[in-house]
């Protein structure tokens, strides 16, 4: 752990040639659609399609795994597969935009910022999951509550994020920068919330990898090395590399990647907003988007398209 935020890009697409690819990761990405081609998994693009999975997806996985193709083929099978069992295209092209909406106040929250990398920047305040609403979220079956999390984790990958590629071109953006705020969470609050987490995390390393950059907790508490006792076996240890812990200051940590302008109040910047609040579109992308809309929705094109939700 450390008080030092890396300064980093995403990585970028072959498709991106401003930006040089190595050559030893061209081929792993070549090889991989070849693999993944054979194997029935992966159509590439033809005269009047596009290729069914794109280059940034693609360099996901290939990063989950260091860049050893057959383990990416095997969680890229496994994804698929995954998918296939959830239903997950169907479930967010239909879920409720009302029910999505009411959701996104258990999860980490777009602010409707990015930093100075382009990335969206994301906020999980726990003591904002109060008694109140920890009884709320308990009485939601858990099959509901885990496609809420796949919902919430579609819109991201294939709303937020291309809406931030397409403002950050050539490079593409791929993962996102979180703030996890601690202030006033007891340990029996986290202790209720165990599986609540657990499940989101192990989901998202598993079926959506390297989605997650920098993690910094700010605010943590006395007893946060028990927490992290709990919770450092959710994620592989490249995800925990990514995590650092701050002090009650963040600010001046938080300033070297994140302009200050962009940064929420409550943490050391000029940012009026609170989890409990819509993102704040700063200008660029209201010019692209206008509002930020409501529901499954994606990102297409320049262009946001809605689906039934």
């Amino acid at each position: 752990m450390s008080d030092t935020l890396p300064h980093s890009t995403p990585e970028e697409s072959v498709a991106a040639i401003s930006i040089p690819v190595s050559d030893d990761r061209v081929q792993s990405l070549e090889t991989f659609k070849a693999k993944l081609r054979n194997a029935g998994l992966y159509r590439p693009a033809s005269n009047d399609t596009a290729a069914s999975h794109d280059d940034v997806t693609l360099l996901r996985f290939l990063r989950a795994r260091q860049y050893d193709v057959d383990k990416d083929q095997k969680q890229f099978s496994d994804t698929e597969a995954w998918r296939k069992q959830h239903n997950v295209d169907e479930l967010f092209r239909t879920f409720e935009a009302n029910e999505m909406e009411s959701a996104r106040r258990f999860y980490p929250r777009w602010t409707g910022r990015r930093d100075k990398t382009g990335l969206p920047v994301y906020v999980y305040r726990l003591a904002s999951l109060d008694a109140p609403l920890r009884k709320e979220l308990e009485s939601v079956p858990s099959e509901r509550r885990y496609q809420r999390i796949v919902a919430l984790y579609e819109a991201m990958t294939r709303f937020v994020l291309p809406l931030c590629s397409h403002l950050a071109a050539p490079t593409p953006v791929s993962s996102v920068t979180t703030i996890i705020d601690l202030e006033q969470v007891s340990i029996s609050a986290m202790w209720s919330l165990r599986s609540h987490l657990q499940v989101a995390s192990t989901m998202a390393t598993a079926n959506y990898p390297e989605t997650l950059s920098t993690i910094a907790i700010v605010n943590s508490p006395s007893f946060f090395p028990t927490i992290w006792n709990w919770i450092k076996t959710w994620f592989d240890e490249g995800t925990r590399n990514k995590i650092h812990i701050l002090g009650k200051d963040p600010g001046p940590t938080l300033r070297s990647l994140i302009d200050e302008k962009d940064i929420p109040q409550s943490y050391g910047g000029r940012l009026p907003w609170k989890f409990e609040d819509d993102p704040d579109l700063d200008d660029t992308i209201k010019k692209v988007i206008g509002e930020m809309p409501k529901g499954p929705v994606l990102f297409v094109d320049g262009s946001t398209v809605k689906l039934l939700g």
